[in-house]
């Protein structure tokens, strides 16, 4: 199977090519690099260093034996995205290119809006892109489990049936309370990419993926392979934030109360949930969700699972809790189904431990890198407030990535480099060194 993977160069992106060549399929890549300009925008860095992506051209070339082809170019370009589906006729298409930080999209009018406009934009482009050139191309689109929310009842994959004033529907979509501008674009994304399913009698999986740990797959075994690592505040997960405080004798910090509660899965596992749904695709005009988490934690969970592991590494952080930034239920009920990718032979293979584990090793290496980042850590993006620039230091903070240039593609970034043309020439350029 050939798999196209828009977002290749992201933290899911990355190791999903990876796994998906190990597994024998050709992969191809899309990505514009803006998530590393929009780390360095909000004052940090990827813990681990990442190369240059001709250099993980390279590296998969000598390790592996394999090639990756790779288009530098943005997907709110309609012209550059269906002139690479013309190129490489996938079987299938794993859409990651999209903002994915929530903070991020709350920082103010120009961030929530951006947010918006790139990321239905480019689906949409994609969802047209398919329609004229690949229209047997199964698409497998990452959501969120954040579209869902936190409602006081069991979550469904999906749908759900419903009976109201007699009558019964078996295949209503379930209600969506997204937490942040991000969350409601992926929410928009969902009911975009379910119209043109059935409108089109395109074939689709919406991936509702839980918050992923972890920095390590049995083919991230080189450093030369490694996938990227956020722990700032605008960009980390709540996990990762704990572990680098613990390493950097920071307090761990769970926000208000700590009973925050969301759907966990492991790197690996990720990676496999996304592998069983291309292997196994849906009919011509189906749309089907799955619910992509192996275990719910609270914040607090998280927190003193964090400060168990890191006494093993003769750390011994305490427990702060910091007012929350986000406006959520601080405690709540939290009960979703995920059974879609179990019934197709899903089966976990890390537990947290161990993979908190991994991360206190990995990441004592880089700790120079956590140091010079440390300011980066704690809440600086406040729901409640329009305007969250100010608490962004200009000294630590680049300007705003550029805008759009008309008709969508981004201006050429810190090196001068173009996208060029509808369909630029396949990665030979360096970016920016590494990060």
């Amino acid at each position: 199977m050939k798999v196209l993977v828009t977002g290749i160069d992201g933290y899911s992106g990355w190791p999903l090519a990876l796994h998906l060549l190990h597994r024998g399929h050709e992969v191809a890549g899309v990505d514009n690099f803006v998530t590393r300009r929009r780390v360095r925008e909000v004052g940090s860095w990827s813990a681990t260093p990442i190369p240059t992506f001709s250099k993980r051209q390279a590296s998969v070339r000598a390790l592996l034996g394999k090639e990756i082809e790779f288009y530098r170019g943005d997907v709110s370009r309609f012209d550059f995205l269906r002139s690479v589906l013309e190129k490489e006729r996938p079987d299938a298409i794993v859409h990651l290119a999209e903002q994915r930080s929530a903070p991020y999209s709350m920082i103010d009018v120009h961030h929530a809006v951006r947010t918006q406009v790139e990321n239905i934009a480019g689906t949409i482009n994609l969802l047209y892109a398919i329609r004229e050139v690949v229209p047997e191309c199964h698409l497998v689109k990452m959501g969120t489990m954040g579209e869902y929310g936190t409602p006081n009842v069991d979550i469904p994959e999906g749908f759900f049936e419903c009976t109201y004033r007699g009558r019964t529907d078996s295949k209503l979509p379930f209600p969506r309370q997204a937490g942040s501008w991000y969350h409601l674009s992926k929410v928009h994304d969902s009911g975009n990419v379910m119209f043109a399913t059935r409108t089109w009698n395109l074939r689709a999986t919406d991936v509702m993926q839980g918050v992923i740990y972890g920095i390590r797959t049995p083919e991230l075994t080189d450093d030369r392979l490694l996938t990227r690592f956020d722990f700032d505040d605008v960009w980390g997960t709540a996990l990762n934030r704990f572990v680098v405080e613990a390493i950097l004798g920071l307090p761990i910090t769970p926000y208000g109360r700590g009973g925050q509660t969301r759907g966990y899965i492991a790197l690996e596992d990720s990676m496999q949930s996304l592998r069983i749904a291309l292997e196994d695709p849906p009919s011509p005009g189906e749309y089907r969700v799955f619910n992509q988490f192996d275990a719910a934690y609270s914040v607090n969970q998280l927190a003193e699972l964090t400060q168990e592991v890191a006494g093993e590494f003769s750390l011994h952080p305490v427990i702060e809790h910091p007012p929350d930034p986000r406006v959520e239920e601080e405690e709540h009920y939290y009960a979703p189904i995920h059974d879609e990718l179990r019934k197709r032979g899903y089966r976990r293979s890390r537990e947290l431990k161990e993979v908190l584990r991994e991360l206190f090793h990995d990441l004592q290496r880089f700790r120079r890198r956590l140091e010079a980042k440390r300011h980066a850590v704690l809440p600086r993006v406040n729901w409640r407030e329009a305007n969250n620039l100010p608490q962004l230091s200009p000294s630590r903070a680049a300007p705003s990535p550029p805008e759009p240039r008309p008709g969508g593609a981004l201006s050429a970034g810190p090196v001068g480099e173009s996208t060029g043309p509808d369909l630029p020439p396949r990665q030979h350029l360096e970016w920016c060194g590494a990060e």
